[in-house]
């Protein structure tokens, strides 16, 4: 099968744009990351995380600032979070300064912290 010029890019987004990274629960970073997909937090992070959605699994810890078109939290999540979509599921525990577009909030997450609304 052969793809035309104008099919060739959107096949390369589309790849890029799947990409995963899983950060197992046995790992432990200190430093800045970036992503053009999806990160995925098992393990604690602390420093900067900029990606296009970011995971924090159940017993996941990211302490610092996210920057990221999604954000789901079920685990920790200590500092700052700006993003489009924010979600924090009910075992989630959430100490931050949110700026977002929409938000869903699960009864029984624990959360602390200033939530705003980004202006348009």
């Amino acid at each position: 099968m052969q793809t035309t010029p104008d099919e060739a890019p959107l096949a390369a987004r589309t790849a890029s744009s799947a990409s995963r990274s899983v950060l197992a629960a046995d790992l432990k970073i200190k430093g800045d990351m970036t992503s053009d997909g999806t990160i995925e937090v098992l393990g604690e992070v602390e420093g900067k995380i900029a990606a296009r959605a970011l995971i924090v699994g159940n017993d996941g810890r990211v302490k610092g600032t996210v920057s990221a078109e999604s954000v789901e939290v079920r685990g920790r999540l200590d500092g700052r979070i700006s993003c489009s979509a924010l979600t924090l599921r009910a075992a989630s525990s959430v100490r931050a300064d949110s700026t977002y577009s929409t938000v869903i909030i699960e009864s029984g997450a624990q959360i602390d912290g200033r939530f705003t609304l980004a202006k348009a």
